[in-house]
This record gives structure tokens, C-alpha cells and sequence, in this order.
């Protein structure tokens, strides 16, 4: 991770397990999305401020890697970092880890276009890039 890395912690809920208690893969993608949204309002930029302004983004590409299970009443750190910003998409990279043990659960990255109100993509205001990148 880089020197550009906001940390969130949650605690793994009853909801996101399947019967055994252990987490159901798709509740890392959510996580990333806690990590990506706490992210940008620490650069300043509340996501919700963004789309009120006209600016969305939109997921175009995913990967994630599995490396271990969370369970049941965890805590669960998440470390997201900005790992690129171009004029129309960033790129955020994401370790999510048991906060009491450190052990690497989910490494996993997206890149996100910006659009406008009508869902092409469209250049990410200068202003938000700037926060962005001075976070």
C-alpha cells in the first residue's frame, strides 16, 4: 500500500455469513466500497457531494484475490489506497485484513470511470482530482 492509504475497521455482522459463519465473497466487494467512500470524504470530497455536483463513478473493472476467510464478529480492517487517477478513471487497490491478527484476507482492486447524469464517461472534474491526489 502506498503512502496514500485511508484505513477503515468494521466488525464482520451476522448478515454477511453464510451458516458456518464464515463471510460470503461478495461482502468483500461491499467492503471495498466502505474503504473507496471513507477514502474520498477524507480527501474531502463526500462521494454523495460528488453525485450532487453531476459526477458519478462507476465500477468498469474488478479483481480480487482470496487469500483466507473472515468470520463472524471479527474485526476487519480495511486499507484502501488511490492507486492511479487518469482524466476519465481511477484506480483504487485494497488489502482487507483481521485488524487483531493482521492476516491478509481479501487483496482486491478496482478502477472506476467517471460519467455524467446521462451515464457517459466524461472527464473527472480538476478540483476533485486535486483533492484527490494531495490526500
Amino acid at each position: 500500500m502506498s503512502a496514500r492509504t485511508r484505513t477503515t475497521e468494521l466488525r464482520v455482522r451476522y448478515a454477511e455469513t453464510d451458516q458456518m459463519g464464515v463471510v460470503y465473497h461478495a461482502n468483500y466487494l461491499v467492503w471495498c466500497e466502505v474503504g473507496r467512500t471513507e477514502y474520498i470524504r477524507a480527501a474531502g470530497t463526500p462521494y454523495a457531494h460528488l453525485e450532487r455536483d453531476g459526477v458519478a463513478l462507476a465500477v468498469v473493472d474488478i479483481t480480487m484475490r482470496c487469500h483466507a476467510p473472515a468470520h463472524y464478529d471479527e474485526m476487519i480492517r480495511i486499507e484502501t489506497a488511490l492507486g492511479s487517477i487518469r482524466s476519465r478513471t481511477l484506480t483504487f487497490d485494497y488489502v482487507i485484513s483481521n485488524a487483531d491478527t493482521g492476516q491478509r484476507l481479501v487483496s482486491a482492486q478496482t478502477v472506476l470511470a467517471s460519467i455524467d447524469s446521462n451515464g457517459r464517461i466524461t472527464s473527472i472534474p480538476s478540483g476533485v482530482r486535486d483533492r484527490l491526489e494531495q490526500a
